[in-house]
Formats: structure tokens, C-alpha cells, sequence
């Protein structure tokens, strides 16, 4: 095995801070994964991971290997395509997304044929949830993420501003009228949204006077996703507050209504987030500017920000 297959499976290893997740994530045999790391260590002269019974953690040496790993691995695969964007088959390869599963379905799984009939040797994994991935850890090139980013070590692309609606549907309303004030919540339910399931929900949230507010209310559903979240405000279980561009099409089919327009939730910035690197391949640089056309685009046709 050459030096450089040893240190691609390395890196996967020390991602995944496991040999088996990276095994399976490679299409190889564990045996095949140990023992290209005890073959690298071995032409090292050195150890590069702690392991133990539950997980594998780097050593000082290994952590330090592992960074100049990442662009060593994107500098070669830069060589290897620098003479092939002269041929529209020119990209070749992985690349692993996240985004949100509304983001997914609405914005760019509709719009990604285009991208793989002009790159057909694109291999495209596309991870929707809710829950913040870990970029590193689990291999994600980029991810699209809603709110402000604060992580160590990775770097925000701006896309654009999430405006933020009130909704409810109109059994809701039957049912409860119509709330014209904050002081009419007080006879409403909201759903509520959690990322992780027992956390404590902030309530309704709204700007008053420039500042961020939030006010407690009733509800008996809460759910962690965004499809979860629009299915419940349509049963009739409570008032949502969402992204427009989420249920711009449920507003406009009179599926869900807009209440309380004045008091709305702080528009969320949405950003392509990735691992901080000296350099990104050349397939990544071009897919994430693709799906930064292709977000910028959705926006806009939302009317987001408006």
C-alpha cells in the first residue's frame, strides 16, 4: 500500500476516532484499516493514535501529523485535476453535504441533475437533519447552517438572511381566533422545537425595541425537525415560527397563515460552513460554489428579506 493510501486511511481514523466507522466509511475490511496505520507508524517511526477499548485518540505526534495529512491530501488532489477542468467530465469523487432536510428537498436536491449531467464522475452524499454535525469528525466537506457559527477552526461563507414568520393553519384558527397582540398569546400554544428532545424551550421569540425577546408559552408537542415542525402546525397543535423560505408554498396554498407580522423572531443568518484548510480540492471549491449559486438563487426567488 502507498504511503499516500496510508495516510488517507489515517485521516479517516483519526476523523472518525474510530477504525471501524472508518472502515465502513472507506469500503474496506478493519484488518485492511489497522493495518495501514501500523504499516504508516511503522515508516513514521512513530505513534500516531492512543487506543483503547471504546475509541482511538491521537497522540501529540499523531495530532500534528494528521493537520499537515489535510493538506498534503488536498494539495495532491489538486494535482491530480489541475490539468481536467479543460473537460466538463473533468470533477471526479466524494463530496459529503449536510443541510437542513426542508433545505434539501425544496432548494437543492431540484436543482442537483443539472450539476451531475455536467460532472457525471460526482459522487454527491447528502446528509438531512437537524442535528449539528460535527464537519470533522464526520467527513462533511460543507455543510449549510442557519444561525451564527462560533466554532474553532471553521470558516462561514455568507448566503443571506433567513426571514422569520409566524404560523398556524387555519383548523388552528378555528379553533383559538386569531392573536393580534403578544398579550393574546397567553391563550395560544406554540409547538415546540428542540434539537435535543428535554432541552428547555425558549418560548416565543420576537424583537422589541432592537432587543431579543422571548416569551413562555404553552405547548404539548415538541419535535427536533423541520418536517416534524410544518406537519404539526398543520395538524392544528399550536403556532410555529419558521424560515420563510421553508413555508412560502404552504402560505401561498392558504395551508398555513401568517400571524402577529410585527412580531417576529430574528432573521437567521444562513452560511456554508467548512473546515478550516490551507486548501480545498478542486471538486469541493467548485460544488460549494455551485451550491452557493444555487442557495443565493433560492433566496431570492423566496422573496427572503423583503
Amino acid at each position: 500500500m502507498s504511503f499516500l493510501d496510508q495516510m488517507f486511511i489515517f485521516s479517516r481514523v483519526a476523523e472518525l476516532s474510530s477504525f471501524t466507522q472508518a472502515a465502513d466509511s472507506l469500503g474496506l475490511p478493519k484488518a485492511s484499516v489497522s493495518t495501514a496505520v501500523q504499516q504508516l507508524e511503522n515508516r513514521l517511526g512513530a505513534r500516531l493514535l492512543h487506543r483503547t477499548t471504546r475509541k482511538v485518540v491521537l497522540t501529540h505526534d499523531g495530532q500534528s501529523f494528521y493537520e499537515r495529512c489535510k493538506d498534503a491530501l488536498a494539495d495532491m488532489d489538486e494535482l491530480q485535476t489541475m490539468f481536467q477542468l479543460q473537460s466538463a467530465n473533468a470533477l471526479k469523487g466524494r463530496i459529503r453535504l449536510d443541510m437542513s432536510t426542508v433545505m434539501a428537498r425544496q432548494a437543492v436536491l431540484p436543482r442537483l441533475p443539472g450539476l451531475l449531467k455536467q460532472h457525471p464522475q460526482l459522487q454527491i452524499e447528502i446528509s438531512s437533519t437537524e442535528r449539528r454535525v460535527d464537519l470533522v469528525r464526520e467527513g462533511f466537506d460543507c455543510v449549510v447552517r442557519a444561525g451564527k457559527v462560533t466554532d474553532p477552526g471553521l470558516i462561514a461563507r455568507p448566503i443571506g438572511d433567513l426571514r422569520m414568520v409566524n404560523c398556524v393553519s387555519p383548523g388552528y384558527i378555528e379553533r383559538f381566533g386569531v392573536p393580534h397582540a403578544l398579550q393574546d398569546l397567553a391563550k395560544h400554544t406554540l409547538v415546540h422545537y428542540a434539537a435535543t428532545l428535554g432541552a428547555k424551550p425558549t418560548g416565543f421569540d420576537y424583537v422589541d425595541g432592537g432587543e431579543e425577546r422571548a416569551l413562555s408559552m404553552p405547548g404539548q408537542v415538541t419535535v427536533n425537525n423541520a418536517e416534524a415542525y410544518q406537519a404539526a402546525c398543520l395538524a392544528g397543535l399550536g403556532m410555529i415560527q419558521a424560515p420563510f423560505v421553508g413555508v412560502r408554498e404552504l402560505i401561498a396554498q392558504g395551508q398555513l397563515v401568517q400571524v402577529l407580522t410585527h412580531w417576529s423572531a430574528t432573521p437567521m443568518p444562513l452560511s456554508l460552513v467548512y473546515a478550516h484548510r490551507r486548501n480545498l480540492s478542486t471538486r469541493v471549491r467548485v460544488v460549494m460554489d455551485w451550491l452557493h449559486g444555487v442557495l443565493v438563487a433560492y433566496l431570492d426567488e423566496s422573496g427572503v428579506g423583503k
